[in-house]
């Protein structure tokens, strides 16, 4: 209950009914979804710091990563794991070759039927 602008209680109504709504017959199909956007990242590692430390870094500081070189860099497809990949140089930029697709099993890997 409400209560009314000298503190008495009255019922409340509504103006309208709520309409109760029909779901779409309309489907998204795979080729209409091929263009939306997601964020891919990968996890190299990580390394905490105290505020003196992050203040003192400078261009050509090392941060010491708590993964080791040649480990599996975990991958997330908007935040959600995704996989795992190696980290590889090609020309003078970093990729990542994927290693392991996560809930996929080597039949998903081979992409056969």
């Amino acid at each position: 209950m409400k209560k009314d602008d000298k503190g008495q209680a009255r019922e409340h109504e509504f103006g309208e009914e709520l309409q109760e709504v029909q779901p779409s017959e309309e489907r998204l199909g795979v080729a209409q979804l091929q263009n939306v956007k997601l964020t891919l990242t990968a996890d190299l590692g990580r390394c905490k710091l105290l505020v003196r430390d992050v203040l003192e870094l400078k261009r050509g500081s090392v941060l010491h990563l708590d993964k080791l070189a040649g480990e599996m860099a975990d991958i997330q497809l908007n935040g959600v794991p995704l996989a795992k990949g190696e980290v590889v140089v090609l020309v003078d930029s970093l990729n990542l070759r994927i290693a392991e697709v996560l809930g996929a099993t080597d039949r998903d890997m081979m992409g056969e039927e």
